[in-house]
């Protein structure tokens, strides 16, 4: 699993001119899953996402975490985080999963997400053509791919 989180002040998702999730102050998350990945990498990624101090303290230094800040998350399904883009000019997404194993992955992250954080979670709507808007507090973005855990 690969994520790219953002520290927003706020973001939404809208999909055919309507709002369908929107958060305040919190992480957007775009979320993409490869053949490879189960639950273990969710377990993985959402303890750290739980944990991650990128948020600013009284002195302005990353120091707390979504918890301490009252945060929430916004997660959006992200097939492209997984784009092969070694030849030619057309990425290729093969490594990317399948539906029909993403999204009970995709649906089972936004759950743990929930339960690990104890924090709101809100989501965009897998496969459907979105658009997100964010105003990226930082700028704050942070890549974390479950496989490469360094």
């Amino acid at each position: 699993m690969r994520i790219v989180a953002q520290r927003v002040t706020h973001a939404s998702v809208t999909i055919d001119g309507k709002v369908k999730s929107e958060i305040g102050l919190g992480m957007l998350i775009l979320l993409g899953i490869e053949e490879a990945d189960n639950e273990e990498d969710i377990e993985w990624l959402c303890t750290k996402l739980t944990k991650l101090r990128i948020f600013g303290d009284d002195d302005d230094s990353m120091n707390l975490d979504i918890n301490q800040v009252g945060g929430s998350f916004l997660v959006v399904s992200q097939f492209t985080l997984h784009a092969l883009t070694k030849k030619g000019n057309r990425p290729s997404f093969i490594r990317a999963a399948r539906p029909e194993q993403a999204i009970p992955l995709y649906e089972l992250f936004l759950k743990r997400l929930a339960e690990i954080s104890g924090r709101e979670v809100q989501s965009g709507e897998f496969g459907a053509m979105m658009a997100v808007e964010l105003l990226n507090d930082g700028p704050v973005t942070i890549i974390m791919d479950s496989k490469r855990r360094e």
